[in-house]
């Protein structure tokens, strides 16, 4: 299956916060851009405390016209996963522009139907890139095929 490698706290914003894009400054030959269908998250291992910081910022920002759902808080910084698949969910679209508070452009894809799964730890890679369905099919998660 194809993973996404995304750096946290936005793996979270997505998975529990309705990040409904994910930005990106991928060039129009760009082969990702022709991607559509379910895809892995995968958390990155990297995350500074001041992108820590700025996504907070970002989401307070965001929750004064859009509220969160009550009780939601972002995890501390060594509590968010990192250096594996945390979750999975759909590309529908790329988009060049969108109304939604996450979008800043200059393109985006338009993610649907994002769940949480037990983390697995995986090293990413640049772009879409290929996970062993074996990988998610161990204990540690439910088989792929349950989630379709």
């Amino acid at each position: 299956m194809k993973a996404l490698s995304i750096r946290q706290p936005w793996c979270w914003a997505i998975l529990f916060a309705g990040k409904d894009v994910e930005n990106r400054g991928w060039k129009r030959w760009n082969p990702a851009r022709k991607f559509r269908g379910q895809f892995l998250i995968h958390a990155s291992q990297g995350m500074t405390r001041h992108e820590y910081k700025d996504a907070l910022d970002d989401m307070h920002r965001m929750s004064r016209t859009r509220p969160f759902p009550p009780g939601l808080t972002l995890p501390a910084f060594d509590d968010l996963p990192r250096g594996g698949i945390v979750g999975m969910a759909r590309v529908v679209d790329i988009l060049m522009d969108s109304p939604s508070p996450w979008f800043f452009g200059p393109m985006a894809l338009q993610i649907t139907d994002a769940q949480p799964l037990p983390f697995v730890p995986f090293k990413g890679s640049l772009g879409f890139f290929d996970v062993p369905d074996s990988l998610m099919t161990d204990d540690r998660t439910l088989p792929l095929s349950n989630l379709s």
